[in-house]
């Protein structure tokens, strides 16, 4: 067994056993015997109902917007060849947060409105940066640099808003801004699992021209690969699947960005780990949500992208540091 199927096969496992503490755990705690009959039909009355309608969905759907950041990470950081090159950092999920404040503040919307903002938002900021960086081709390097621009004048005009606004419309922009699960439901779910049975088929189809891209541009256009055709291709589907989960809750931090780093620390490989990168962020938006529910005591429950930025934010201030020794990303 090679190590990246075996590392696939433990991950797997860490998140299955993550999701059944997830279910199993909380106010009322289920045994496993109880949690297993419920699961296949069985149960009681009461059991069923916390599994079904309040847990199941929350766990659910952060397998499946996990698996979206996931696998974004790993196609912009691998298309770009930028450590750096995540949509949390490069104004993606900025301009997703900025679209759905707008939509709170301005026209009063709620519920889809706000995620179809969101997405709007994304999709938009990235179509800008693509146009801003294109001087006779994309350049990863200048496409990362005015995506940081662009994320911090999304924070800008986000902390304008928000001090502009009325203060209980600015609390609940707050708690999209910071990204959690509170809301799960199974519309959501549904949302999120077409979502993905269109856009994973298209990854699977563009990660063999991906591989070759990262052999260089011109060895690529010898091997008969549209190479700006291919890289705005991916740079679409990264950025549909991040859109989307954003969209459904929020810009969850980081979780797209240490992501494909620690999968291909993993594997102890260059490739694109795209499958480790997908299941490493499952585990780690399903541990930080777990964290976030059951072992901060607040008062109130604390939203997921909080823990995940207390996991993010050292790794970013590291991988800065070290590029400023080193004079380049790894």
């Amino acid at each position: 067994m090679n190590r990246s199927l075996s590392i696939a096969i433990s991950l797997s496992v860490l998140a299955v056993a993550l999701a059944l503490v997830s279910i199993a755990v909380g106010a009322y705690t289920l045994s496993l015997p109880d949690l297993v009959a419920t699961l296949f039909g069985g149960g009681a009355t009461s059991d069923r109902f916390i599994v079904f309608k309040l847990r199941l969905p929350r766990v659910v759907l952060a397998v499946l917007v996990g698996i979206a950041f996931g696998l974004a990470g790993a196609l912009f950081q691998s298309l770009l060849r930028n450590a750096l090159a995540s949509p949390d950092i490069i104004g993606i999920s900025g301009g997703a947060s900025v679209a759905a404040v707008l939509s709170l503040f301005v026209f009063g919307a709620s519920g889809l409105a706000v995620s179809m903002s969101a997405l709007g938002g994304a999709l938009v900021v990235a179509f800008a940066i693509y146009l801003l960086s294109w001087r006779s081709g994309m350049n990863g390097m200048r496409f990362v640099l005015i995506g940081v621009g662009i994320a911090f004048m999304a924070q800008a005009v986000l902390g304008y808003l928000i001090t502009r606004g009325d203060v209980r419309d600015a609390q609940q922009a707050l708690v999209w801004m910071v990204g959690g699960l509170g809301g799960a439901s199974w519309e959501d779910i549904l949302i999120m699992a077409v979502s993905l049975a269109v856009l994973l088929p298209a990854v699977a189809v563009l990660a063999g021209k991906l591989r070759i891209l990262q052999l260089g541009d011109d060895l690529a256009a010898g091997l008969g690969v549209s190479v700006q055709r291919s890289r705005l291709a991916l740079i679409v589907v990264a950025v549909a699947l991040v859109a989307i989960a954003t969209a459904l809750v929020g810009p969850i931090a980081f979780v797209a960005f240490v992501s494909a780093p620690i999968a291909r620390r993993m594997v102890r490989g260059g490739g694109l780990a795209l499958i480790p990168s997908a299941l490493v962020a499952i585990v780690l938006v399903l541990s930080s949500d777990f964290v976030a529910q059951h072992l901060i005591t607040t008062g109130t429950q604390v939203p997921t992208g909080i823990v995940t930025g207390i996991v993010g934010a050292p790794y970013l201030l590291w991988l800065i540091s070290t590029t400023n020794r080193e004079g380049h990303t790894s």
